[in-house]
Parts: C-alpha cells; sequence; structure tokens
C-alpha cells in the first residue's frame, strides 16, 4: 500500500486508518461524556416515573424511588383514572389542542400571506407588533381576560381558552411564517397571476403546498404548547368536568391523601397522550424540518 502511493505520488505515503475512522481527540471524548451526561439528565426523570408507576405504597417505602418494583403494581394508575376522571380529562385536552392548532395555523397563514407576500403597508411594525404579543407574560392576561369571558359568559367554557391560545399561537405563527413568505419566489407568484390565478388560488395551489411542510411543524408543535399549557386552563376552567390532563395531574397532587406512587401514575398518563401523538407525526416533524433547513 505504501509503495503504491509513494508510485502515484511520487512521495512516501501513509495508510488511511480502516473505515475512514479518524482517532479520536479528548475534545471529542469531552463532548461524547457529555452528551452521555445530558442524556441521564433527561432520561432520569422518565424513569424514576415509569418505576415508580407500577409500584405499591409499601414496596415504595421499603425500596426507595430507584429500585424496579418487585412486582407490578397498578393501584395507582386506577386510583387516578377514577379519582379525576382521566378519559373525559382527555377528551377536552384533545379538544382545545386539536382545534387551537388548526385554527391557529389557518390564521397564521393568512395573516403571512397579507404581511409577507402581499407587501402590505407598515409591514415591519405589524410583525414587530407580532412578536410583541409573544413577550407578554400571561400573568397580565389574566383579569383583563377573566373581565371580558365574564361579560360576555364564557367563563368556565372550553370556548375561552380556545380563543385565548389560538390568538397567543397565531401571533407567534403569525411572525414566523411572515419571515418565510417573505422570501417566497417572486417569480412563481408572477407566473401564477399571469395564467389568470387570483390571490386566494395563489395561496390555496400555489402557497399552501409549497409551505406545507412547515405548516406542519407548526401545528404539531402548537398542538404539543397547548396541550402542557397549565395556568390559563386553571384560571378559566372551573369546573372539574371542563378541566385538561395538566390541571387534573395538579389539583390531585394538592390532596392531601395522595401519595408518590399515585402521582407518578398520573405523570405517566398525562404523558402518554402526547408521547403517542408525538409518534404518529414524528415523520412529517422530521420533513418539515429537513425541507425548511434545504430550503
Amino acid at each position: 500500500m505504501h509503495a503504491t502511493t509513494a508510485i502515484v505520488t511520487g512521495k512516501p505515503g501513509k495508510a488511511r486508518p480502516r473505515g475512514g475512522m479518524t482517532k479520536k481527540r479528548p475534545v471529542d471524548w469531552l463532548l461524547l461524556a457529555l452528551v452521555v451526561v445530558g442524556a441521564v439528565l433527561v432520561i432520569a426523570p422518565f424513569y424514576l416515573v415509569l418505576v415508580n408507576s407500577f409500584k405499591s405504597p409499601v414496596d415504595y417505602a421499603t425500596s426507595g424511588p430507584l429500585a424496579l418494583p418487585e412486582t407490578l403494581d397498578f393501584g395507582g394508575i386506577i386510583k387516578f383514572w377514577e379519582r379525576v376522571n382521566f378519559p373525559e380529562k382527555v377528551w377536552n385536552s384533545i379538544l382545545i389542542a386539536g382545534v387551537v392548532s388548526v385554527l391557529a395555523v389557518v390564521i397564521s397563514m393568512l395573516n403571512a400571506f397579507a404581511i409577507g407576500i402581499g407587501r402590505i403597508r407598515g409591514r415591519s411594525w405589524i410583525v414587530l407588533l407580532f412578536l410583541m404579543a409573544n413577550l407578554l407574560p400571561q400573568e397580565a392576561l389574566l383579569y383583563p381576560l377573566y373581565f371580558m369571558f365574564k361579560s360576555v359568559g364564557l367563563y368556565d367554557n372550553v370556548w375561552a381558552v380556545i380563543i385565548v391560545f389560538t390568538v397567543i399561537q397565531a401571533a407567534f405563527g403569525t411572525y414566523l411564517l411572515s419571515s418565510v413568505y417573505g422570501t417566497f419566489p417572486k417569480e412563481i407568484l408572477e407566473a401564477a397571476s399571469l395564467d389568470g390565478a387570483s390571490r386566494w388560488q395563489i395561496l390555496w395551489r400555489v402557497v399552501f403546498p409549497i409551505s406545507r411542510p412547515t405548516l406542519s411543524v407548526l401545528l404539531i408543535f402548537f398542538f404539543i404548547w397547548t396541550w402542557n399549557e397549565f395556568l390559563i386552563p386553571l384560571t378559566f376552567l372551573a369546573s372539574n368536568a371542563n378541566q385538561t390532563v395538566p390541571v387534573a395531574i395538579s389539583v390531585l397532587q394538592g390532596d392531601r391523601l395522595m401519595d408518590v406512587t399515585t402521582t407518578s401514575a398520573s405523570a405517566l398518563l398525562g404523558i402518554i397522550p402526547t408521547l403517542i401523538f408525538f409518534l404518529i407525526f414524528q415523520r412529517t416533524l422530521t420533513r418539515g424540518i429537513t425541507a425548511g433547513a434545504v430550503k
């Protein structure tokens, strides 16, 4: 090998490591160690929730939180399921998060089409206004929204939470999509206009198909973000029948009779729906992020 390299290049050559692998440097090992530590820190809470969800209170008291359960005990899961009527809470969360994600994506697309492609006057100031709307803390919105929903009769109604989160998520989506649509190829739009397409047809037949990966990513994020929201649902959904999963978990944890195994079971049941949703749309999320990176 050395002789062949010397004949071709005229210089004595060095054989490459097998498989094209280079020797690990100390920096590489340090980065690998940091990644492993980060992975352990992320996985540890899920491990504690999973292990302690299937323990009995006696098993937890004797073996501690880190040990595996001696026998699988579903008492904590059954207790939480029956005490909060978990299927009802899941349906409330799915209804709110699903409607909010769809409405927020549609409104964001319409706003961004007008701002980014329509080139309305004061475009930069309008985008800045949407950005500032996302910077407002939710605590500052509670009293005005409470007074408004009380006045119109929407307090303790899921539509109050849907309206609030639709506006909040649409503000972020408008800010993001306006930047994306601002760089949209003008040649495509001009070609569609020359073919006789109206603005509505340009939106749904040209802009929407091309930006579908980005819209899919927004839809997934809006669903997960809305599902995990706690403060506003806790404030505006007073009755037990309208509560969401995070609110039901927090209310149950405030009970003095709550034990660690039931708390872990409630956390596990709260994670499972979002985990299933993420696994179902994982490929869509990956395609959307990849498409955005390529563009």
